[in-house]
């Protein structure tokens, strides 16, 4: 069901189709929608926002429904809510305009983006300190610290404002400590993709229920969890403890970091196959090359990471080194505009929810 219109008419479609499943609530266990949803008959704009942003697309309510086309309802809830859900973030994030262009050419900007970066590295290289180990003798600490920090906190600030617009729209509220551990543990769990029945959800395929997106998102999320605590480790051996790069195998930056980039390279692979085999019909279809790009840079991330290490002491380490500092830096850089917000969306909405369920 094509859903190519203007940011009213998607929120009309997706209030229309909520209206319908809140009468009949056949799905009502499969997801923290349904739930969220029967406790008001009318929806406002923040209302529609908060249920998209809940969705987590594991589409076993389009398959469970008996009112998707042909029926006259043609209902299609997943797509209804995706798109939504990818207009609140192109809409509350800044600049507004760049996230639209990343999401329609994603795998063109994050390529173009690393090439160039990689380039730039590859020409400071030539620069290279007088003295330095591992990859400082290829570029100083302090310069890469000056290049990353600031390219890594900017976009951080843009999804805070942007977040914090998002709560103000969906009516958030105040919030105890027991909201955000509960939505912090439905994020650990992916509890919302376990399809209310602790089968899995139907995401590839409408007759077979599957835990493999949840376990691939939980591979990708912990993966990428271990490998920044492997460099916040290796931030503080370095400052406060005076112990500098390189580590070895059995130090602690590299017991966090090497599984994680493992993980999330296998959380890369599995993704983006089980996103080839998905029905693009039942998510925002305008977004599958953004999605798949931000998929595949995470992967490269990992991948060129993993393969830094392998080359330790060859003369392939500069090239592999301006490859894998390109990928983060195009990461960070894209963080806002790119499918990595929808993490901190989903979180808000997790809150939020957690919060209005324990006023209803």
């Amino acid at each position: 069901m094509s859903l190519d219109t203007s940011p009213p008419d998607l929120r009309q479609e997706a209030r229309r189709q909520i209206e319908i499943c809140n009468a009949c609530r056949y799905c009502e266990g499969y997801c923290a929608v349904f739930p969220a949803m029967t406790h008001q008959k009318a929806f406002a704009d923040g209302d529609i926002t908060q249920l998209a942003n809940l969705c987590h697309n594991c589409r076993g309510c389009y398959y469970a429904c008996q009112y998707t086309e042909p029926h006259e309802f043609a209902l299609n809830l997943p797509a209804a809510l995706a798109e939504v859900r990818v207009e609140s973030w192109e809409r509350l994030i800044r600049p507004h305009g760049f996230s639209r262009l990343f999401q329609t050419n994603g795998t063109a900007i994050a390529g173009l983006l690393v090439v160039t970066l990689a380039w730039f590295f590859w020409a400071l290289f030539a620069f290279r300190p007088e003295s330095g180990v591992g990859f400082y003798a290829h570029l100083s600490h302090i310069v890469m610290v000056a290049i990353f920090v600031p390219v890594f906190l900017a976009p951080l600030a843009l999804i805070a404002w942007s977040v914090r617009d998002y709560w103000r729209e969906v009516g958030g509220g105040s919030v105890r400590l027991a909201h955000i551990w509960s939505a912090l543990g439905a994020a650990g769990r992916m509890k919302n993709l376990s399809g209310g029945h602790g089968e899995g959800c139907n995401f590839e395929n409408g007759d077979r229920f599957t835990d493999w997106r949840r376990v691939f998102h939980q591979l990708m999320m912990y993966g990428f969890l271990l490998c920044f605590a492997s460099t916040s480790v290796a931030t503080l051996m370095h400052y406060v403890l005076d112990w500098k790069a390189p580590y070895s195998l059995l130090s602690l930056p590299k017991l966090l970091g090497v599984p994680g980039g493992l993980m999330m390279v296998v959380g890369a692979f599995g993704l983006a196959r089980l996103k080839m085999k998905a029905d693009p019909e039942l998510g925002a279809r305008r977004v599958w090359k953004g999605e798949m790009a931000f998929i595949l840079l995470l992967g490269a991330v990992a991948a060129t990471g993993l393969g830094l290490y392998a080359v330790k002491g060859s003369g392939l380490v500069p090239t592999v080194l301006a490859i894998h500092l390109a990928t983060v830096m195009t990461l960070f850089l894209l963080m806002p505009y790119s499918k990595m917000v929808h993490g901190f969306f989903r979180l808000a909405a997790l809150v939020a929810d957690a919060a209005k369920q324990d006023k209803a």
